[in-house]
């Protein structure tokens, strides 16, 4: 499905407020999961600054052990604390990679900024090498972008 078809349908679920931000996490991350073919696992992690560890959420797709990651560890860690998007074609070219399972290939990994501050990310991992385009980039920034609203 194209980006700017989600779009409304991200909106809508963020919109409603009879549910909590983190079931609407859930929601969000379920829709992006089911809707694009080559995103595989679908997370929000968010920041504890005084423990400088990230924490998983919500999410989508296969369940993980990775529910807890140290800043500067990983993919995840590494976008806590550089506050950039991270695109990995190659999971195996990385050697500060935190494998989720067998099957990933590629990942990206773009910060949720709320008042300027980095309070988190979502995190994407593709059973497919190298799928991620700068639409996705921009595409999950605004994501963020109406996350950070109504958290």
């Amino acid at each position: 499905m194209p980006f700017d078809a989600l779009k409304p349908k991200v909106n809508t679920i963020l919109a409603n407020d009879r549910e909590t931000s983190e079931q609407r996490l859930i929601e969000v991350c379920e829709l992006l999961q089911s809707s694009i073919g080559y995103y595989d696992w679908v997370g929000f992690y968010f920041a504890n600054e005084a423990e400088r560890t990230l924490h998983l959420k919500a999410f989508a797709g296969e369940p993980t052990e990775h529910t807890v990651i140290p800043f500067g560890k990983g993919i995840c860690g590494q976008v806590a604390e550089s506050n950039a998007n991270f695109v990995v074609p190659d999971v195996k070219a990385q050697n500060n990679y935190i494998a989720c399972n067998l099957y990933v290939k590629a990942e990206i990994v773009v910060p949720l900024f709320k008042d300027g501050v980095n309070i988190g990310q979502i995190d994407i991992d593709s059973h497919i090498a190298d799928p991620f385009s700068i639409e996705d980039e921009r595409f999950l920034e605004w994501v963020n972008e109406k996350v950070a609203l109504i958290l």
